[in-house]
């Protein structure tokens, strides 16, 4: 983005004290991809994954088949290519609930890392996100398009920020989220930052939002920025304060309006080891464990992104695995991590077709080696992965995750042995 030396200072002071990469940057197009189209003759081939132990929210089932057919789990084996997966884990594909989409090789990075499914907070144009959507073989994505901030804010500064995503009262609330809804966006975000929106705009928005049937994301850095999206009664607070860790009581305030966590705890470590006075990131891992001890949702987002002008990068699709043994770091149990990037999202977000492995929904599945368990780290052991059916294959661009081991080759015979896999070529995490 083009900014003066001014604005760009402003900028990074701004993002330092919010702690993380400011949504509403624009995603950049970057030069073109040298990925391949993707194929989608085999979506129709029936695979059997014999010998699989399956994550099915709970615990870690004995050996078992599950059945691809059509890019959805199915039910009979009959005719199927089996592929004898040696007792590996099979787990629902993953989702990071908080992402901020660049080009495509974002979805090529997700989709290596077993990232399946991607919540974008806020990109713009709409034709970036709109060329990224339903790319066969890579990432599912959803995304909140432009956020809605104050005058003033570092976003509003950048010189393609769109005009009317810039409100100075409630009156302009509704304009907003019907521009945003013609463009495509999945859910509506509002920036609570200090100075930000007023109380009574931010209210304004949450209720035109879920008046047109969507759901409200909240990005709150701070103790009192949390208190102003509880009161407007959000569906979902992105981030946790850094200033303190939030009280027993706020907590307690989740639980009881419905609100969703999603702390982003990576992003957060990596403003903490800046050594900013006031941003501690003792105080994110204690907003965390509060919550948890409250029983409030928590859903697993690293605010992975390549924005300029930040200093904290999240690498897409393996931050998600260090996010997971963060909350595991932070109180949740194994069991609990796991469900925060697979089932809990899904439901969250009312994505009814995945984040568990039953018969019918879509066939996202990430086989991996060890128990995640037993060892939340195992989870980087990324041996095969699918999406919608179509084979992603992982490569050792980061070198924990690990393509090779159990389920590495299958039972075909020569008039079936074509690939079925889709390769990336470009560039990995960053």
């Amino acid at each position: 983005m083009c900014v003066s030396d001014t604005n760009r200072r402003d900028f990074f002071k701004t993002a330092a004290a919010a702690g993380i990469a400011v949504a509403g940057v624009p995603a950049l197009a970057g030069p073109a991809s040298a990925h391949a189209p993707q194929r989608t003759d085999f979506l129709g081939e029936r695979i059997a994954l014999t010998n699989v132990r399956i994550f099915d929210g709970d615990r870690v089932t004995s050996p078992r088949t599950v059945v691809i057919d059509n890019g959805r789990i199915g039910i009979s084996a009959l005719g199927a290519r089996r592929i004898d997966c040696g007792g590996a884990v099979l787990l629902p594909g993953l989702t990071d609930a908080h992402i901020h989409l660049r080009d495509v090789d974002t979805l090529h990075a997700l989709a290596g890392a077993g990232v399946t499914t991607g919540l974008d907070m806020a990109s713009f144009p709409p034709s970036l996100v709109d060329s990224l959507r339903g790319l066969p073989g890579l990432t599912d994505i959803r995304s909140a398009g432009t956020p809605a901030v104050a005058p003033g804010s570092p976003q509003s500064q950048i010189p393609t920020f769109p005009a009317d995503a810039v409100l100075t009262g409630p009156e302009q609330a509704a304009p907003f989220v019907r521009s945003r809804i013609a463009e495509g966006s999945d859910y509506i975000k509002i920036i609570i930052d200090e100075p930000g929106l007023s109380p009574e705009t931010i209210r304004a928005v949450t209720s035109a939002a879920h008046s047109a049937g969507r759901l409200v994301m909240a990005h709150a850095t701070s103790t009192a920025a949390v208190g102003r999206a509880l009161d407007a009664k959000v569906d979902m607070i992105h981030h946790v304060p850094m200033d303190s860790a939030l009280s027993a009581a706020v907590a307690t305030r989740y639980v009881s309006t419905g609100t969703v966590a999603v702390p982003t705890l990576t992003m957060m470590e990596g403003f903490g080891n800046l050594g900013i006075p006031g941003m501690d990131y003792a105080a994110a891992e204690g907003s965390v464990a509060a919550l948890r001890r409250a029983g409030a949702r928590i859903l697993a987002g690293t605010d992975a992104n390549l924005t300029p002008g930040i200093p904290v990068h999240p690498p897409y699709g393996a931050a998600l695995h260090h996010e997971l043994e963060l909350l595991v770091r932070a109180g949740l149990t194994h069991r609990e991590a796991l469900r925060a990037a697979t089932q809990l999202p899904a439901q969250a977000f009312g994505l009814r077709d995945r984040g568990t492995i039953r018969v019918g929904n879509r066939a996202d599945l990430v086989l991996i080696d060890g128990d995640p368990l037993t060892d939340i780290t195992a989870t980087r052991a990324v041996r095969r992965v699918w999406i919608g059916g179509v084979e992603y294959a992982p490569t050792p661009r980061d070198p924990r995750l690990r393509p090779a081991g159990p389920c590495g080759g299958d039972n075909t015979s020569p008039t079936h042995g074509r690939s079925r896999r889709v390769t990336p070529s470009g560039p990995g995490p960053r």
